[in-house]
């Protein structure tokens, strides 16, 4: 095979070392989501695991579990804004197939 060969296979693994850094930071990161002007908050990990929630006592009544529910739910879907924000993705979300290049 010629030299176009050898460099698909360097760009391949530029791109692979690439998307490890993007794992890594991803692995890092941290965002804060919060809603109700703050009685409900959440901390969701670059990986979208949930880290830590602060619910406010004020903020519990037990008779209106649904609006606390609606606040978590809220809280989640601002930390997942800002993480997407922070972390733009490719739409496939993954890295192409290398192992035709042997990586």
């Amino acid at each position: 095979m010629g030299t176009g060969f050898a460099k698909k296979k360097k760009q391949a693994k530029m791109l692979q070392e690439q998307f490890s850094q993007m794992q890594e930071k991803l692995q890092k990161t941290e965002v804060i989501g919060t809603a109700g002007n703050g009685l409900v908050s959440l901390t969701l990990t670059g990986e979208h695991d949930l880290k830590n929630i602060t619910i406010k006592p004020e903020c519990i009544d037990p008779e209106d579990v649904e609006g606390l529910q609606d606040l978590i739910k809220a809280a989640y879907a601002d930390a997942k804004k800002k993480l997407e924000a922070q972390t733009p993705m490719p739409s496939g979300g993954g890295l192409p197939d290398l192992s035709m290049f042997g990586l």
